[in-house]
């Protein structure tokens, strides 16, 4: 089990268990003006005041975004299912990844 809060200047904090996402030590730079953090099963998506997405925990569970990370900025909401996210952005297109079976 892994939590995490956005404090009030907008900096993510995270405790628990590392395999449930906790550890978000390698993306903690991108961690700022956050406005909204959704978790999956094991893995956490936040999204930044400019609309950019950043994501951490286990790649299975959509922790790795990296194959649609050029199109995960103009974000407006993000969403999670157990083992998938979905982004909806500015123009109402809707990018997903992690788990197809689960999203």
């Amino acid at each position: 089990t892994a939590f995490t809060a956005v404090r009030v200047d907008g900096t993510v904090v995270t405790w628990g268990d590392d395999a449930g996402g906790a550890d978000s030590s390698e993306v903690q730079r991108d961690l700022f003006a956050v406005k909204q953090v959704v978790a999956s099963f094991y893995a956490f998506a936040a999204v930044r005041k400019d609309g950019c997405v950043v994501t951490w925990g286990d790649a299975a569970a959509g922790g790795d975004s990296s194959t649609v990370q050029d199109q995960l900025h103009e974000v407006r909401q993000v969403t999670a299912s157990s083992y998938a996210f979905a982004a909806v952005r500015q123009d109402g297109t809707v990018v997903t990844w992690g788990d197809a079976a689960c999203g």
